[in-house]
């Protein structure tokens, strides 16, 4: 009788003392494994950063006000530095090698933009937009630099190539708007 009841408390008081401890989940959904965090590379989240900002700056098309007339049309600004570098990265890239064993890098970097082309398409009819005129801008970007080669397996050695150079073409569309622009009170829209 005696081990009996020193059995039962003492199944009581161990069964009191784990549920005080905290160490298991009683509350909220079960979900297995994901319940623990699990390790990203930087390397998968500033491929996802580097997207959102290229959809933000670079990947929209803007919608301006009409031409004025009589004057030449002009294009907005010509590409970015940024803009011509991540070009030269999706042409070129240099991000993602294995460390110790294949990496290159770009030292001493210079630019030249030249515009090739700028003209204007006829009036067409662009649903939710209306009647617009896209215009076409074309850049040529010539981009030299040092390309630096570091390659640490099987017989490491460094390969410089000093005079690399690289063509990028950049096209930045737009558009007018043709007609009446402020009409805002007859709008569906």
């Amino acid at each position: 009788m005696l081990n009996t009841r020193s059995l039962a408390s003492f199944a009581l008081l161990s069964a009191v003392l784990c549920s005080a401890t905290g160490c298991h989940v009683v509350q909220g959904p079960n979900i297995g494994l994901l319940m623990y965090p699990v390790p990203v590379s930087p390397f998968y989240q500033k491929r996802l950063e580097d997207k959102a900002w290229e959809k933000e700056r670079y990947d929209r098309v803007p919608i301006l006000g009409p031409m004025t007339s009589g004057g030449p049309p002009v294009a907005l600004d010509p590409p970015s530095p940024d803009e011509v570098m991540r070009a030269l990265e999706r042409a070129r890239p240099v991000q993602g090698g294995f460390p110790f064993l294949h990496e290159i890098r770009r030292d001493n970097i210079r630019m030249v933009t030249e515009p090739i082309a700028d003209y204007v398409d006829d009036v067409r009819v662009m649903p939710l937009i209306g009647p617009v005129q896209q215009h076409h801008a074309h850049y040529k970007c010539t981009v030299y630099f040092t390309e630096t080669q570091t390659i640490g397996w099987p017989i490491p050695h460094t390969v410089v190539d000093e005079d690399a150079s690289e063509v990028v073409y950049i096209d930045h569309n737009h558009l007018h708007q043709v007609g009446a622009v402020d009409d805002t009170e007859t709008s569906p829209y």
